[in-house]
């Protein structure tokens, strides 16, 4: 049973104790200590999550201040608080409870405390990478963790130099943190899956309102002819090539150690150009783990690993496990997540946006681990 929830005082205590040391250090390493909220604002802030944390958010309605929810992680009240008024660069940690519906897996906390760090610095993203993992590391070390690493931004860039329609190559971009959608979507584009009967029937049809009966629903006619037009353009793009699916399909099957998956990644980016600025970032940030005394000869990277994690996360992802409790989340966990410093960045005049990258803590595994070792 996980600690923090029907747990004695003097448990809650020690988990307590533990964030406080966390994130002592993480503080002693330079990052300013901040505060957030616990009730947020739903409407901007749920559209930044991905679909599992936006269907696990406790959300309540408030008469003057509107939709709430309750926080469900740190990440994105911090950059939002960043962006409005922080200058570069900045090292921020923090600590508090999150909260999430766990309706699927009764032996999870939906109350749980979070320790984490950031870092907003453009000046060198693959120190600031390593730096995140370096201190992330250093502050379970004993706890003999399994670290696992990818890169999301790597992925990304083999969709953005598809040889095919923008449309396609959005849609699949928004289907990159749901695996089955994604593959579904590439097939389908490749022309690999068959077009289903009732969109055949739709997209043949003279009039497609013909027989359609009474109007229901909210979209309007004009929005529901606007999205036939959409997929009729899309039925007459060429389908993506088989040469290109197969790259995309050697891109996800890489999986080994750092600098065997590095030297794979290059081979394959002579055929698929548009990700080696990518994989040259891998390199870079390879040689910054290895400059803050990482065994990156010993390091596993995974090109898919990270897609069923927050979307916000576009680049370096990473993840420390517990070998002996495969049935544990990971203790920690971190990424890049320069996007979403765009996109809370509009909102403060700052469109551009600012690198950064962080990491958070369960202090309540560590806890959990440390007593049973």
């Amino acid at each position: 049973m996980p600690l923090w929830q029907g747990h004695t005082p003097e448990l809650r205590a020690r988990v307590r104790s533990c964030a406080a040391r966390l994130r002592d250090g993480f503080e002693a390493a330079g990052a300013v200590p901040v505060e957030c909220p616990i009730l947020l604002p739903a409407a901007t802030l749920l559209d930044l999550y991905g679909e599992d944390i936006r269907a696990r958010a406790y959300v309540t309605s408030d008469a003057l201040r509107g939709e709430q929810m309750m926080r469900p992680d740190f990440t994105v009240p911090v950059v939002e608080m960043h962006m409005a008024d922080g200058a570069e660069p900045a090292r921020y940690t923090y600590s508090g409870e999150v909260f999430r519906r766990q309706e699927e897996d009764e032996a999870r906390a939906n109350e749980y405390l979070q320790v984490g760090v950031e870092i907003f610095d453009g000046s060198n993203p693959a120190a600031a990478d390593a730096e995140v993992f370096a201190l992330t590391r250093k502050a379970v070390e004993g706890l003999n963790l399994r670290a696992a690493t990818g890169d999301i931004g790597i992925l990304m860039a083999a969709v953005n130099g598809l040889n095919t329609s923008a449309p396609r190559k959005a849609a699949l971009l928004r289907h990159i943190w749901r695996p089955r959608r994604f593959r579904a979507l590439l097939d389908r584009y490749a022309g690999r899956a068959p077009v289903p009967a009732a969109r055949a029937a739709l997209l043949k049809a003279e009039d497609p309102f013909a027989k359609a009966g009474m109007q229901i629903g909210l979209r309007s006619r004009a929005e529901v002819e606007e999205r036939i037009a959409t997929l009729r353009e899309d039925a007459g793009t060429d389908p993506i090539s088989d040469r290109e699916v197969g790259l995309i399909d050697a891109i996800l099957s890489v999986r080994e150690t750092l600098p065997f998956a590095l030297e794979r990644l290059r081979d394959i980016a002579v055929d698929m150009p548009s990700i080696s600025d990518a994989v040259e970032g891998l390199a870079a940030r390879a040689a910054a783990l290895d400059a803050r005394g990482i065994d990156i000869a010993a390091l596993d990277f995974e090109a898919a690993y990270g897609r069923t994690h927050m979307e916000y996360y576009d680049g370096f992802v990473f993840g420390l496990y517990a070998g002996s409790r495969p049935d544990l989340p990971p203790v920690a966990s971190g990424g890049r997540y320069d996007t979403l410093t765009r996109l809370l960045g509009r909102a403060n005049g700052r469109p551009e946006g600012m690198p950064a990258v962080g990491a958070v803590v369960r202090p309540g595994l560590v806890v959990e681990l440390e007593e049973n070792a």
